[in-house]
């Protein structure tokens, strides 16, 4: 529907600024022409439209046009408010405790009572079950050293358990699922790293200041395989059926194949290191690497050491 388009054309010009009409002609799949006449039509409601001309022309709406609570759903409201709420468990910040006030204002006495009779279809909750206090108490370290750009030290250790000491320039905080990250500059590597804050270590933050640097951009923030010092590798592994509740928490679907007598195997590409090793040993014996051989030796040789501890225990 057009009042959908005009709608939409209005959020987009409100949150990117100037767009060409090209790309919002491909963007809404409709002519040039249907979005000069789009724009004159928002013109003609009231809303301040700007024409550039040239190569880097295009519209933007007047500043300092806003759009009023109106547009905003009570479902949208909900959600911003699940969002917040979310973020609010993980953080311990009053200002998100004062944003979610704000955003609740934007509901009226009718909206708010109703709100509280469908009671809410979705919780984000950003803090894991049996946390404690001290992640809560470093993640809110590092977002005042962020704020005041302050640089912080701290012991590191890598996912083979080596140890490091680390001066860096933090950047932001990632949380992906349950665990936070820390992107920061790394004045030892001279580059932008990503640490886990579960492996961050008598964190100090420091008197030195430092200027911020172009961080590489957080949108859609992957993993990297260079992050890890081993090389990835095509391993098979097979479980019992009495564990595939695990095995559907560890790994991708498309990887799980069951087998005939109900087992699960497990077969792609994984990096070879302690967490590997930690993971497959804390399936006991419900499960036997199948390839590659020397992983399934390396195994076997743990599971020794591991008995070796208990030999002298009394009988």
């Amino acid at each position: 529907m057009k009042i959908d388009r005009l709608l939409a054309m209005t959020v987009l010009l409100l949150n990117r600024g100037r767009v060409s009409a090209k790309e919002l002609a491909d963007r809404f799949e409709v002519s040039t022409k249907t979005i000069y006449r789009d724009m004159e039509t928002l013109n003609q409601s009231g809303i301040p439209i700007v024409a550039h001309q040239g190569i880097s022309g295009g519209f933007e709406i007047m500043e300092p046009y806003t759009m009023a609570r109106q547009f905003l759903t009570l479902s949208e409201i909900e959600a911003i408010v699940a969002a917040v709420k979310g973020i609010h468990t993980a953080v311990d910040d009053r200002m998100f405790g004062t944003l979610l006030d704000k955003v609740k204002a934007l509901l009226s006495r009718v909206d708010r009572l109703q709100m509280e009779q469908q009671g809410t279809g979705i919780v984000f909750d950003f803090n894991p079950w049996g946390q404690g206090p001290a992640a809560r108490e470093k993640v809110n370290c590092l977002r005042q050293a962020i704020e005041h750009t302050s640089k912080v030290s701290f012991k590191y250790l890598n996912m083979n358990g080596t140890e490091s000491e680390r001066i860096v320039e933090p950047a932001a905080l990632i949380l992906k699922g349950y665990l936070w990250y820390l992107q920061a500059f790394c004045t030892l590597r001279s580059e932008f790293r990503v640490f886990r804050l579960s492996r961050i270590q008598e964190l100090r933050v420091l008197e030195q200041s430092f200027v911020r640097k172009q961080a590489p951009s957080l949108e859609g923030y992957a993993w990297e395989s260079d992050w890890s010092n081993t090389n990835l590798q095509e391993m098979t592994f097979l479980f019992d059926s009495k564990v595939r509740h695990r095995v559907g928490d560890s790994f991708d679907p498309e990887l799980v194949t069951r087998q005939e007598d109900g087992s699960l195997q497990v077969k792609g590409t994984f990096t070879e290191d302690e967490w590997l090793y930690g993971m497959l040993l804390s399936y006991g014996e419900h499960v036997r690497v199948e390839e590659p051989l020397h992983i399934a030796e390396e195994m076997v040789n743990r599971a020794r050491k591991i008995m070796e501890r208990y030999k002298k225990l009394d009988r």
